[in-house]
């Protein structure tokens, strides 16, 4: 297995660049599209309450490896911008980063939701006795309440998707499972390779997990 490593290093290296660029980019669209889709789903207007109602369980109901095929072959019209940014081929990833975004955005808005329901309604009632709307009093006192009691579900998803966006490899994007095909082709030796890849992959996880760790310490300690 070392052997193997030395010599096609490069190959895990590269992939594992691409699925951290690609894991980081559909996070952050799905946590600022989830927060949308949750302030929706909690709207008093039934349209857009229904409608976020309705994309959550689309997209929780159907396979996320479902949703890439349709994602792709369904915006195959639209052109998508050439070149390449840090080794990743935009072409290829952007429907990849779309579908991957979709899916987490499902995911992130419920975890928004209960995080803003569990803050106490009196939050809100405080706030508007003060003489801010209610757009003034979400945006202000109930998000940063609700961010603090959502990191961990947050953080989970993150960790989540840097596996999940394993499934890109069938679109030819070169993350580490699409590398890790490479180099059990060269080497005809796949176990060894597979060994190297779950190194790799609980390895970004166990730094993001740490990493989110000093951070929600360091949340609780401003708190104090």
């Amino acid at each position: 297995m070392t052997e193997i490593f030395l010599n096609y290093y490069q190959y895990f290296l590269r992939g594992t660049q691409t699925t951290v660029i690609v894991s980081l980019i559909t996070v952050l669209l799905g946590t600022v599209l989830g927060c949308l889709i949750a302030l929706l789903r909690l709207s008093r207007f039934r349209l857009c309450s229904g409608f976020a109602k309705l994309y959550i369980t689309v997209i929780r109901g159907t396979p996320l490896l479902v949703q890439l095929y349709i994602v792709y072959y369904q915006l195959h019209f639209i052109p998508w911008p050439e070149g390449s940014i840090l080794g990743v081929e935009l072409a290829r990833v952007m429907p990849c980063i779309l579908a991957l975004s979709m899916n987490s955005t499902a995911y992130v808005a419920e975890v928004i939701r209960s995080g803003i329901q569990a803050v106490d309604f009196g939050q809100t009632e405080a706030a508007l006795s003060c003489g801010m709307t209610r757009t003034q009093a979400m945006v202000n006192i109930i998000l940063p309440q609700a961010v603090k009691n959502i990191l961990p579900a947050l953080g989970n998803e993150f960790v989540t998707m840097i596996k999940e966006t394993s499934i890109i490899q069938y679109l030819g994007v070169g993350d580490l499972m699409y590398n890790n095909g490479i180099v059990v082709t060269a080497t005809y030796n796949p176990l060894p390779c597979y060994y190297i890849s779950a190194i790799i992959y609980l390895t970004l996880n166990i730094v993001l997990g740490k990493g989110l760790d000093l951070f929600e310490r360091r949340m609780k300690c401003s708190d104090r």
